[in-house]
């Protein structure tokens, strides 16, 4: 039996096994042939009765080669922006952080250290493989550097008033490794706090969200197997909620068990297990629509982009176009600049700026995440583009 690699019960068997897809969503192609010819690994989803949790049976570690060309910076968005700056502000002021330390895990660019020490005037410091230093400015108060490697025991000595991870958790395999380094660096902080940010699972297995199952996530949590999660590993959780149009987990512990508290929205493992016992034939049937969608499409000689060139887009695409391409698909849009005129693994669709859009002429632009939807119709009227967005869910 495979145990689970937060609390080593038992897994029960899979739930769901999806085709093979790109090991990577994010690593940035220069051609078409490269991203086509890009490796796969399967993906085989187990949950586990004793603490919910969900994990990538058949996850390699040997493929997280995150590096610099790994383009995740979700910045150019003024909604993600909105959102960043207004939890780098919140932190700062509830846990008085102003002047402190702060240690980001997986840091991406550096785009939240930024906001720290700007809101906070706080010293960071960033690691991640895949950062790039300079990429992000100098704040104008406060400082923070980048350390480009894997969070190791290294890295333990460095001073946290603040340890936070942000979307990166979900990546880890080994997540009670991960926890307990965690959890380590914190003792030798008196007085530090956790705050992680991670996608809500609960979402994916209710809504059959297939695009958000992909490689790279090896571990799904939802906030009943978050909360038992890190409890297991020897935090007292303080905060813990959803954010982002309730398709983030937010959470914040410390080492003083004495402030742990449950949370309402921790569900126990069944509820779990009764979502995901109807996940498999419903991602089918969403995936069903779509390519039925698509070739309708196709058939009336529509135009169709995609808006986000992620990794629900790569998802959504090897999904109901198993070689990256289907006819009514003329293009892929991201804000992203550093996007522009590379692919992404799997799929033979350059990535476009919005400036491409009197080019591709759209007549539908499918939108992976509907939260940008206003952002989006305000940068279609601003390139003078009118199409229908369609959210994709």
């Amino acid at each position: 039996m495979t145990p689970c690699p937060c609390c080593s019960a038992s897994l029960d068997p899979p739930f769901y096994t999806g085709p093979p897809v790109p090991v990577h969503s994010c690593l940035m192609l220069d051609t078409a042939a490269e991203a086509r010819a890009f490796a796969t690994g399967p993906v085989v989803l187990a949950a586990c009765p004793a603490c919910g949790f969900v994990t990538n049976t058949a996850f390699d570690p040997k493929w997280s080669a995150y590096a610099p060309n790994y383009e995740d910076q979700q910045s150019f968005s003024p909604t993600f922006s909105r959102y960043a700056v207004e939890l780098a502000r919140d932190l700062v002021s509830r846990h008085d952080l102003i002047g402190k330390r702060a240690v980001e895990i997986g840091c991406s660019k550096g785009d939240f250290l930024y906001l720290l020490a700007s809101e906070g005037r706080m010293r960071g410091v960033g690691i991640d493989p895949s950062a790039l230093p300079g990429r992000v400015a100098k704040p104008p108060q406060g400082q923070f550097r980048l350390i480009q490697a894997l969070y190791d025991d290294t890295h333990l000595t460095l001073p946290a008033d603040l340890l936070c991870c942000r979307h990166t958790l979900e990546h880890i395999g080994p997540v009670a490794v991960m926890l307990d380094r965690m959890h380590r660096h914190m003792r030798r902080n008196p007085g530090a706090v956790l705050f992680l940010d991670i996608p809500d699972a609960t979402r994916v297995w209710a809504e059959g969200a297939f695009e958000d199952v992909y490689y790279e996530h090896c571990s799904y949590f939802s906030p009943g197997s978050l909360g038992r999660a890190l409890r297991g590993a020897g935090f007292a959780v303080t905060d813990l909620r959803r954010d982002y149009g309730d398709q983030y987990l937010s959470v914040e512990a410390v080492l003083d068990p004495a402030q742990d508290r449950s949370f309402a929205i921790e569900e126990p493992p069944d509820e779990t297990a009764r979502l995901i016992a109807r996940f498999a034939d419903a991602a089918e049937a969403q995936k069903a629509r779509w390519r039925a969608w698509l070739n309708t499409a196709s058939a009336t000689g529509q135009r169709v982009a995609i808006w986000g060139s992620g990794s629900k887009c790569v998802s959504f695409i090897k999904a109901v176009a198993a070689d990256g391409h289907h006819p009514a698909l003329c293009g892929i849009i991201d804000i992203n600049p550093h996007r522009a005129g590379k692919y992404a693994p799997g799929l033979g669709l350059p990535i476009s700026a919005p400036e491409a859009l009197p080019r591709l002429k759209p007549d539908t632009i499918v939108v992976m995440n509907p939260i940008y939807m206003q952002e989006i119709a305000a940068r279609c009227a601003g390139e003078g583009w009118q199409a229908e967005l369609l959210p994709l869910r």
